[in-house]
């Protein structure tokens, strides 16, 4: 259904109406506001999924319900 919607023309066009839009100046700008919310984000998956190692808490997904 999707074959080849990510091929290497796609890609180049793509990248041609971003730098038209946006301009050389800010396209680094936008890649690096990118780069940090996504890391931002991996990072607080992993905060939710680990202990937390200094109170010995558990994660806040894992917390036990009282039983009725």
């Amino acid at each position: 259904m999707f074959e080849g919607a990510l091929s290497p023309m796609h890609w180049l066009i793509v990248l041609l109406i971003a730098l038209l839009i946006f301009g050389p100046r800010k396209l680094p700008e936008l890649g690096k506001g990118l780069g940090s919310a996504l890391r931002n984000f991996r990072d607080g998956l992993r905060g939710l999924q680990e202990p937390d190692t200094k109170t010995g808490d558990a994660p806040a997904g894992d917390t036990p319900r009282p039983k009725d």
